[in-house]
C-alpha cells in the first residue's frame, strides 16, 4: 500500500497541477473521499472490536479500508 499511497499522491499533485475544471473536482474528492474513507475505517474498527477480534485484526480491518480505496484512485488516475 505504501507504494500505491505514493503513486496516488504524485498522480493528484500532476492532475491538481495542472489547473482547470479536472483539478477542482480532483481536489474536492480527495477531500470527500478522506471523510468517507475515515468513517469507514471507524465502522470496520468497530465491528473488528465488537467480534472480540484481537487487536492487530482490528488493525488490519482499519488499513484494508484505506488499501482498497487506494487501490482504486491508482487504477483511476492512470488512466
Amino acid at each position: 500500500m505504501c507504494w500505491e499511497a505514493q503513486t496516488v499522491m504524485l498522480l493528484r499533485g500532476l492532475r491538481i497541477a495542472q489547473g482547470g475544471a479536472k483539478a477542482e473536482v480532483e481536489v474536492q474528492r480527495m477531500i470527500t473521499e478522506k471523510v468517507a474513507a475515515l468513517a469507514e475505517a471507524q465502522v470496520a474498527a468497530t465491528m473488528a472490536t465488537l467480534k472480540g477480534s484481537k487487536k492487530h485484526r482490528v488493525a488490519k480491518k482499519a488499513l484494508g479500508v484505506y488499501a482498497g480505496r487506494v487501490r482504486r484512485n491508482r487504477r483511476r488516475l492512470s488512466k
